[in-house]
């Protein structure tokens, strides 16, 4: 198989697949021309034909995945907004201690969403999981942190689930 006949036999489904996941039709050209590059150059690597269609759609996946890493990296560094919630934050104590504590799953998850600025829908495609996944894992995370406030910080929570009071914290008052 070579490159021309993989382009005539998935070009049409590949963009369409592409632009369902980005919303963006100009981006999604650029990622159909980033993936067709890349199955140019590694179109080699290929044993077996039948797996032809599997491969070149993983090559999409990705590609989709770097568009929304560049997206979440410009968004970070010119939303000044996100700046200001993440200073509201860094102010309360042993906040990035109960986040690095966190498992992994639940970890990636709040920096993608509330560190990194990421859409729940976006963070969950470049996850590869579902939306209801993602929810879930963030109502979890977001237990084990209000949890942990409670026990070490003593923070109230208003009616609203927000932080509030003093920190009273067993931790800090030990340096």
């Amino acid at each position: 198989m070579n490159t021309k006949k993989i382009w005539t036999n998935y070009n049409d489904e590949l963009y369409f697949f592409i632009l369902k996941k980005v919303k963006n039709k100009s981006a999604a050209h650029d990622i159909v021309q980033n993936t067709f590059l890349k199955i140019h150059k590694n179109l080699h690597s290929v044993r077996d034909e039948k797996k032809i269609k599997s491969w070149v759609f993983q090559i999409a996946r990705n590609e989709i995945a770097n568009y929304f890493n560049e997206e979440s990296v410009y968004v970070e560094k010119f939303d000044t907004d996100l700046n200001t919630s993440l200073q509201k934050y860094q102010e309360v104590c042993c906040f990035d201690r109960f986040i690095n504590d966190l498992p992994e799953i639940y970890r990636e998850v709040i920096e993608l969403i509330y560190i990194t600025g990421l859409k729940q829908k976006n963070a969950a495609e470049l996850m590869g999981i579902s939306l209801e996944n993602l929810k879930a894992r963030l109502r979890r995370a977001k237990g084990i942190l209000k949890k942990n406030f409670n026990t070490c910080c003593k923070y109230e929570f208003n009616e609203e689930g927000d932080l509030v009071g003093e920190s009273n914290c067993t931790v800090c008052e030990k340096d």
